[in-house]
């Protein structure tokens, strides 16, 4: 299929589809990131893809060469939405944070299409330029090029891990989501602390916190921990 990719140049449709949408590579992206959110990973096909642009489905063919390459830029899509409107501060901390949040909330804003993006390198536009902003924010902090790319690489895992993870439980059916939760005051808080001790202990506070991502506390963990490293350079 690789042939049949046509140079942007040279495939801009003029006429419009069906539905009145003149096609292009962010529309195609755009209404696969839709399908994926109300279908899940099935919908993510050049047929019914096709159907709700209102074209054929080769058409598609002439954008992408097949429905990975097309998985590749709905990812490309979801790093781009995290960055878009960033402003960074000087404040490597600061701005590490953001970043990090930035991904986390953009992901969850579409929790089937992370379940299938968060793992992918896309080497696209949008994940070129958040590699080069997040290496800058570490190399102008002071990070020696090897520590940089350890906490570039560590930020990164981290961020779409719990992306990912987050993005899993968002994506299960209300009843099986609450049901997940409800287990924490339904079985946890109900153990004795003459079998577990610990759990007992802790058993309000668990139901409470169990409640809401853990990401925010990890990521400044993994940024207090960046700090020290960097204040013990010679």
């Amino acid at each position: 299929m690789t042939e049949r990719v046509v140079p942007e140049p040279q495939r801009r449709r003029r006429r419009p589809t069906k539905q009145g949408t003149v096609l292009s590579e962010q529309v195609i992206v755009e209404t696969a990131l839709r399908l994926i959110g109300q279908h899940g990973a099935a919908a993510l096909t050049v047929r019914r893809l096709g159907a709700a642009l209102g074209a054929d489905p080769s058409a598609v063919y002439r954008y992408f060469h097949n429905t990975d390459d097309l998985m590749l830029a709905v990812a490309d899509e979801l790093i781009g939405r995290a960055q878009h409107g960033l402003r960074l501060t000087g404040d490597w901390g600061a701005d590490l944070r953001e970043i990090g949040m930035r991904i986390h909330t953009a992901y969850q804003a579409h929790p089937q299409a992370a379940q299938l993006a968060a793992h992918r390198t896309t080497g696209r536009d949008n994940e070129t330029r958040a590699v080069e902003t997040i290496l800058g924010v570490l190399r102008r902090a002071g990070f020696p090029d090897p520590e940089a790319v350890r906490i570039y690489h560590a930020f990164v895992d981290q961020a779409l891990a719990f992306a990912a993870q987050d993005a899993a439980a968002l994506a299960l059916p209300a009843p099986a989501r609450a049901a997940d939760l409800a287990v924490w005051r339904l079985r946890y808080a109900r153990l004795g602390p003459d079998t577990h001790p610990h759990i007992a202990a802790t058993a309000d506070l668990l139901v409470s916190d169990m409640d809401r991502s853990g990401y925010p506390f990890a990521l400044d963990l993994l940024l207090e921990a960046a700090a020290t490293r960097l204040a013990a350079q010679p």
